[in-house]
């Protein structure tokens, strides 16, 4: 099993449910690991026709950011970012809204790279090498420069301003929410 799906966190009852910080912190290590896996993945890429291996690699990343990376952002979106863009420290403020402007960012070279690791997922043979590798370099140098920024500036920041009440209210709606998803997804994969 790799590190990114040991560490991608699961949906449980919201009474055994972790710290909202602890599931944002594990996401951030899933995705380093992600990040890496597709690193290697298209450096792989250069030496011919791909194996299941690297079929099986490329359908895990997609999975991960199509999904798990996107829902992260939304908790840093509705439960993070708000309180921080609103601080009196206008550094705080800056590192803020520079942070949701990477979100949108990292959605645009995402929505680039995602059709190219779909079509290595399924055997096809028109995916692009070059742009892969080329978008590989933006998207993951983003990526660790705002994880980077998160950890050190933004999550500390949160975990001080954020109250018993605002970290049990996150909680709660980020259990409920993935809770939510993944029963919809259960039902949209059974036969009708």
């Amino acid at each position: 099993m790799s590190a990114m799906h040991a560490s991608t966190p699961r949906p449980t009852p919201a009474a055994t449910w972790p710290d909202g910080f602890e599931v944002l912190d594990t996401c951030h290590v899933a995705t380093l690991g992600a990040l890496a896996e597709l690193e290697a993945l298209v450096g792989r890429l250069a030496d011919g026709t791909p194996d299941d291996g690297m079929r099986a690699s490329a359908a895990r990343v997609n999975a991960f950011f199509t999904t798990t990376a996107r829902q992260h952002h939304e908790d840093e979106e509705r439960h993070v970012l708000p309180k921080m863009a609103t601080s009196d420290d206008p550094e705080i403020v800056q590192a803020a809204l520079r942070l949701h402007q990477d979100h949108d960012w990292l959605e645009e070279d995402w929505m680039e790279l995602s059709p190219h690791l779909d079509a290595i997922a399924g055997g096809q043979s028109w995916y692009d090498v070059d742009l892969l590798r080329e978008g590989t370099q933006v998207f993951t140098a983003l990526s660790r420069d705002h994880i980077a920024l998160e950890e050190a500036c933004i999550y500390p920041e949160a975990r001080a301003r954020l109250g018993d009440r605002e970290r049990r209210e996150m909680d709660r709606e980020m259990a409920a929410r993935r809770a939510h998803r993944s029963a919809s997804k259960g039902k949209s994969s059974r036969p009708g």
